[in-house]
């Protein structure tokens, strides 16, 4: 009798605290409009994202698990961005590739990926090295830095783990297989993004030229990329797919980790810096602690190892996951707000982060979501997925 009184209490908690997110919810996924879409099928596809999106918070409030749902719609918003830019590309350029007249124009979406090469050109000339747009069309430069400041300040890195849509592709990825192939990667290898991150700087500065968009980018596999009319982009482009499948797809089903994101990407290791700033973490109660390497073990991006759970905490790199707060078998990690005692009042410090870092998620993939299945049942009506 008293379990069921306990799953009770835990329903309602989980209700009442989802009844204000769902709200929230209703009134982004909608926009403010005051009447239904025209289209039939662009309201089912708001209603399953909106459906999808609350039903997945209630899970993750009611169940206490974090990574699990965390990481499905993750993964999901991910893989529907995909379906989303492509085809608006299309719609509005007539092709994924990027020409010359593209970019002078500003007709680039920009990308988050290339905020760390901007700087240092910002701070000298005053001027963005990226051909988009600074406030008008989809994803301006205005918009987009926006969005990434409000997560770096509200979730340090936890951007890698529920705002960026990149993301969720390796993690999908490193979901496929039940156990890892290849094991025991150095820590040195964890170093390589921020040597990565200080030489695309250096150079995109001398040249004003954002380095990593131009050459290192995995993702431009599958959103844009500048048309092949020469050598010169045709290795560019080679480099692009290979790296795409060496660190999105095959690294990650090897491992079972986040190849790209732990081991090879600038933005990442940039991202590193805000967790310093951010006033969640991730901590581990040495009284509870028996030292079974579960954590280091489960930790998707390599942020934990033998030293940092000695000191009862992870490496600047942590994504806030939350997957080694769910591998735990004795409860001794936990999201923590700094300044406060370890393991004390966990359950309010894991709350407290993800009812923000959720919200991001939603804010930046319910769109994408609904736009996915808008495609779909586009798809399936007319028999294209470009209107």
């Amino acid at each position: 009798m008293a379990e069921g009184d306990s799953t009770i209490r835990r329903l309602v908690k989980a209700i009442l605290l989802s009844l204000p997110f769902a709200l929230l919810m209703a009134m982004m996924i909608t926009g403010g409009r005051s009447a239904p879409p025209k289209e039939a099928i662009e309201l089912i596809a708001m209603i399953v994202a909106y459906m999808f999106t609350v039903g997945v918070f209630f899970l993750i409030v009611f169940t206490g698990r974090t990574y699990k749902y965390r990481s499905a719609i993750f993964v999901v918003y991910a893989v529907c961005f995909v379906m989303t830019f492509i085809p608006a590309l299309i719609e509005t350029r007539g092709s994924m590739a990027l020409t010359r007249a593209d970019m002078i124009q500003g007709r680039t979406p920009f990308c988050h990926m290339v905020i760390p090469t901007t700087l240092i050109p910002a701070a000298l000339s005053r001027a963005i090295i990226f051909p988009g747009s600074m406030l008008e069309g989809f994803a301006s430069i205005g918009t987009m830095l926006v969005l990434w400041l409000g997560a770096s300040i509200t979730l340090g890195r936890g951007w890698c783990s529920w705002a960026c849509f990149y993301g969720g592709l390796d993690e999908g990825f490193s979901r496929i297989g039940r156990k890892p192939i290849l094991k025991g990667i150095s820590r040195k290898w964890t170093y390589l993004p921020f040597a990565i991150l200080a030489a695309i700087m250096l150079l995109s500065a001398a040249t004003l030229t954002p380095m990593y968009c131009a050459w290192l980018c995995p993702f431009k596999t599958v959103t844009e990329f500048e048309a092949v009319t020469s050598a010169t982009v045709l290795v560019q482009t080679i480099i692009f797919v290979s790296l795409f499948l060496g660190l999105v797809v095959v690294g990650p089903i090897l491992t079972k980790r986040r190849t790209q994101c732990g081991l090879f990407c600038p933005m990442g290791a940039f991202q590193s810096f805000t967790n310093k700033l951010n006033i969640f973490d991730i901590r581990i109660d040495p009284d509870k602690c028996v030292q079974c390497g579960r954590c280091e073990n489960a930790c998707p991006t390599f942020s934990i190892d033998g030293e940092t759970i000695k000191k009862s905490s992870t490496r600047m790199t942590c994504t806030k996951c939350g997957k080694c707060v769910d591998e735990c078998p004795k409860g001794a990690v936990s999201y923590h707000i700094k300044g406060t005692p370890v393991g004390a009042k966990s359950h309010i410090a894991r709350m407290a982060f993800v009812y923000p870092a959720f919200l991001f998620l939603a804010i930046m993939g319910s769109g994408m979501i609904s736009g996915a299945v808008y495609r779909i049942l586009l798809l399936v009506t007319t028999g294209s997925l470009i209107k």
